[in-house]
């Protein structure tokens, strides 16, 4: 049945974000009608308009449906407001394009009551309509990126992608997803598996078929692609910042290391300074990288954009800002004294002229450790920022140090 607008009770609640849809609206809202009446579920159809200008509002009240108003533009802000404002003790949303079978909702249903707090639906293994999914899409895009969130988050789904979802309301608030953009069906699968106890997503398979609407689609393949893409890397800064960082430092630092005393003949190829220049180079890059991920992962959690690990939190409390400024401090004064040395060994030739080689040679190591040795203590001093405790941080988010 479909409740009324007053219900508080419910147990399911079909939320569609909705710009000028007029085209396709009412199927989909008689779908969803049909489905709840058909299954006797305790449920309500939500429209979340985001400022439709075609009657879109008027047609979901004419056939029922409960309208909220979304105050501001974007998918995910329309889908927040719907999540905000749902009464269903479950959520499962789609597109109001007439893509999404609407009207057999039950594996969903099922799933939410077995425990699941996500419920993914997966179009691949349910069928895909011819014209349903532009090519670009179907081979390159949502097969890419669902490998990279796979790989990246572990959610154990194929379709990482899928506008067809279900949910626990209450579970999927606690999350405070923020994206107001395309960004957000990311973020609540990537929050859910970041969570602490890791959220229960499962996966039913789904159909789509091609949309009902004469106007192009609000998606834009690359543009959004891309966002998608960045976001799942921001919420990996393991994979963006951690692993890229620590093979170019130990690359770069171990060819300094060795070339520092003497050229090394690899068959007919000789490496010498000016190998020690770009490896010199690569080492700087790759503990940028590393501190990069040591403030973005400070930031990020003292926010609440991403969870703490407990291992995580460890680590920050047995790390100071006095800690850092002393290693950096070391670094420094090693690559300090190295040119001393060098000033020294000058000195004793009656600074006379010198072969190149040799200069440069001793000259690398000293300035690296000069500047990873500053870069170390400018991180110590902006990690201390982000760790001072304040009135407007979360108590579990307060670093002792």
């Amino acid at each position: 049945m479909t409740a009324t607008n007053d219900a508080t009770d419910l147990e399911l609640t079909i939320l569609m974000p909705c710009l000028n849809e007029a085209e396709t609206l009412e199927v989909c809202i008689r779908k969803a009608q049909g489905f709840l009446e058909r299954s006797g579920i305790a449920g309500e159809v939500l429209i979340s308009d985001n400022g439709s200008t075609d009657g879109s509002q008027e047609i979901a009240q004419r056939l029922g449906a409960r309208v909220s108003h979304a105050p501001r533009r974007g998918y995910g802000a329309a889908l927040i407001n719907g999540i905000e404002n749902a009464h269903g003790r479950y959520i499962i949303m789609g597109d109001a394009d007439d893509s999404y079978d609407f009207e057999n909702l039950q594996p969903f249903v099922d799933r939410l009551r077995d425990g699941a707090d996500l419920v993914m639906g997966n179009r691949f293994r349910g069928g895909i309509a011819p014209g349903a999914m532009p090519p670009l899409h179907k081979y390159l895009g949502n097969p890419v990126l669902s490998g990279i969130g796979q790989l990246f988050f572990r959610p154990n789904i194929g379709d990482f992608h899928c506008g067809l979802r279900g949910f626990n309301r209450d579970r999927i608030r606690d999350l405070d997803l923020q994206t107001t953009g395309m960004e957000f069906a990311s973020e609540m699968v990537v929050k859910s598996t970041l969570a602490r106890p890791k959220y229960r997503i499962e996966e039913v398979p789904t159909t789509l078929k091609k949309d009902g609407r004469s106007r192009p689609p609000h998606l834009r393949s690359w543009h959004d692609g891309w966002r998608h893409l960045r976001f799942l890397l921001i919420f990996a800064p393991r994979w963006l910042f951690v692993y890229p960082g620590l093979v170019a430092f130990i690359l770069g630092g171990l060819a300094v290391g060795i070339l520092s005393f003497g050229g090394v003949q690899i068959g007919s190829i000789g490496f010498d300074v000016t190998t020690m220049v770009y490896a010199s180079a690569l080492c700087v890059i790759g503990y940028q990288s590393l501190l990069f991920f040591w403030l973005t992962k400070l930031f990020a959690t003292e926010g609440g954009f991403l969870p703490g690990s407990e291992r995580y939190r460890r680590v920050v409390a047995n790390w100071s800002a006095e800690r850092g400024l002393l290693l950096g401090l070391l670094l420094f004064l090693i690559g300090i004294a190295i040119g001393i040395g060098q000033v020294i060994w000058w000195s004793s030739l009656g600074f006379g002229p010198l072969a190149a080689t040799d200069v440069v040679r001793v000259a690398i190591p000293s300035a690296l450790g000069i500047m990873l040795g500053f870069q170390t203590i400018l991180m110590s001093f902006f990690s201390g920022v982000l760790t001072t405790p304040r009135r407007s941080m979360p108590d579990d988010a307060v670093i002792e140090s």
